[in-house]
């Protein structure tokens, strides 16, 4: 496995829809840490891309998300990559970031299949989340097992900034304390 690198990384915000989030586990802090990531994704020019699940029933992502989005993917699979998701991605940035709910369902079967298309997939442990703490954490194991990269956001930060030189440094390390 070798490091993530920021010019090859696209974050992929999955499904943190405000109808949806007060009934998700730890949602607070799923969504805070969503923030942080996607608040360092732009600071550091890497794209973020949102998915909505069933809009027209869920509501929209919560509008903090959505101002980070370069784009947003609505849905009705499932699997984001069976309405749009692979292209409104950048085929020069193979490695997926993925964050968002739920972690079992649309989170999961978005990764398997971002896999199977050969793309290198992380999942931000602390950034994704179920109703159930169960449903998460057997996710997880899954997605481990299949070969996606599991790690936290302040892990993923600090691999995208490389060094404490790197001009982004303080105002990310800002973002990483808040």
């Amino acid at each position: 496995m070798v490091k993530i690198n920021p010019n090859r990384s696209t974050l992929v915000l999955i499904d943190l829809q405000s109808r949806l989030m007060p009934s998700i586990h730890q949602g607070e802090e799923v969504l805070k840490q969503s923030i942080k990531i996607a608040k360092i994704a732009k600071l550091l020019d890497i794209p973020v891309i949102g998915t909505e699940q069933s809009p027209q029933s869920l509501g929209h992502n919560v509008d903090v998300i959505t101002q980070f989005c370069k784009t947003t993917v609505a849905k009705e699979h499932f699997d984001a990559c069976q309405d749009g998701l692979i292209n409104a991605l950048s085929k020069n940035r193979e490695h997926l970031i993925l964050a968002g709910c739920e972690t079992h369902v649309c989170v999961m079967q978005t990764a398997l299949e971002l896999m199977r298309q050969n793309f290198k997939v992380s999942i931000l442990v602390d950034a994704v989340g179920s109703r159930r703490s169960l449903d998460r954490d057997i996710a997880l194991h899954r997605l481990g097992s299949s070969g996606a990269t599991l790690l936290t956001t302040e892990m993923l930060a600090f691999e995208w900034l490389g060094n404490a030189s790197n001009e982004s440094f303080k105002d990310a390390l800002e973002i990483i304390k808040s």
